[in-house]
């Protein structure tokens, strides 16, 4: 299969571009990006792309795909909620609208979180933004699955690039087996997303759209 990566230097990104590099389902990997990675591999192509608003100067690069692996995300804390929507809603829908209109059968998932509200109508205005925007993936015309982990556990080096996330990360790593044993419903690894991602895409449309992190880790752990 033929993917594209958008979110590729945070966390969950780096996890997705390692199981697709080393997933021979995988044959080519697109990453899109402010900057370059400072890494390489065969399989991986990046396209610098500055205007997360308008991929129309790029848009000959999203043809023959098969999947969008849709890793880009902030956190809202410390933005206002005119930044946090741009980011949230407008990059994804800005990329995934020309990818629907040029590939009907690709697989998009898209990385929201635990506690997205579908209704847009709850109090809290982050998971007010994160519900607009999967409602409005899941109205495309491609397969789209919308992935809700709650704490993810990085592997294989991955790290945050928002410092206090670093640091929590650091300072609450050794709760991840707890965790994992008192809540397994509520936790997951960067290498259970990437791998998840990956095998939606043989669903092709098929089962639930909505995913939380038991469904993430039944799919990447198969």
């Amino acid at each position: 299969m033929n993917v594209v990566i958008f979110g590729a230097s945070g966390m969950v990104g780096q996890g997705v571009l390692r199981e697709c590099v080393l997933d021979d389902r995988v044959e080519s990997v697109l990453v899109v990006g402010r900057a370059p990675l400072g890494r390489s591999h065969p399989k991986v192509r990046e396209v610098i792309h500055q205007d997360f608003t308008d991929f129309s100067a790029i848009e000959d690069e999203f043809t023959g795909l098969d999947a969008c692996f849709f890793c880009l995300g902030v956190s809202s804390g410390g933005r206002s909620q005119e930044e946090y929507l741009r980011i949230t809603h407008d990059y994804t829908l800005a990329a995934a609208t020309p990818l629907a209109a040029h590939n009907p059968s690709l697989t998009f998932t898209y990385v929201s979180g635990e506690g997205t509200d579908s209704t847009e109508q709850g109090r809290s205005a982050w998971a007010r933004v994160k519900g607009r925007t999967e409602n409005e993936l899941l109205a495309l015309d491609f397969h789209a699955y919308m992935f809700r982990p709650a704490w993810i556990q990085p592997l294989n080096g991955e790290k945050s690039r928002t410092r206090w996330y670093r640091l929590a990360y650091s300072l609450t790593s050794w709760l991840y087996p707890v965790l994992r044993r008192l809540a397994p419903g509520h936790t997951t690894t960067t290498e259970h997303l990437g791998r998840a991602m990956i095998a939606v895409v043989a669903l092709k449309g098929a089962g639930e759209h909505i995913l939380y992190s038991k469904d993430i880790n039944r799919l990447g752990g198969a």
